[in-house]
């Protein structure tokens, strides 16, 4: 297994529409199993692969405080969603330190594929629900700030960039051996 570099907002790759997956094999499983431990790295508690420069409808997600119920849903879409809804405070891998809160359906019901190609459905609510509609937003190539207003949007994708050229310009010093 292997931790994957995460794309961070507002890299243009996140916005790249997801193509199904149309082979279960070998390196399907590890694709899976290198998303997951990404994830639980990170740490969060779903992720979708266009997050990881893999172009492909898969996502994973674990909504357990102690990581025992990992679910890959592989080509999911969903199926039916509730009138009612609710606002949760969202976070994302690629957004780090980011929360702000979102409004979605308050239920879904979804159908995938697991790593195998078996077909399954589940019911959602709650955090499990958000989670899902999160994940497969990243397979649209829609990150969850696109909810929110554009001055909010702005002033993260400017507060992203900054640290960004601070972490690139830090790496550049310690390639030349200086520290500061």
């Amino acid at each position: 297994m292997a931790i994957l570099n995460i794309l961070r907002y507002p890299d243009p790759r996140l916005h790249k529409v997801a193509q199904p997956v149309a082979v279960f094999d070998e390196r399907l499983a590890q694709l899976v199993a290198d998303m997951a431990e990404t994830m639980y790295d990170a740490p969060g508690i779903g992720l979708a692969a266009t997050q990881v420069d893999v172009h492909e409808q898969v996502i994973v997600i674990d909504t357990t405080e102690d990581k025992s119920a990992l679910v890959a849903y592989i080509n999911p879409e969903i199926l039916w969603s509730s009138d009612d809804k609710q606002v949760y405070d969202e976070g994302c891998l690629s957004v780090p330190g980011v929360y702000d809160g979102v409004e979605r359906p308050s239920k879904v019901k979804v159908r995938a594929y697991d790593v195998k190609g078996q077909p399954f459905e589940v019911e959602a609510d709650g955090l499990l629900a958000v989670c899902i509609q999160h994940e497969m937003d990243h397979l649209l190539g829609k990150v969850f700030v696109e909810y929110l207003s554009p001055l909010k949007r702005n002033r993260i994708k400017t507060k992203l960039q900054k640290e960004e050229r601070g972490a690139q310009r830090e790496a550049q010093l310690r390639a030349q051996g200086r520290r500061y």
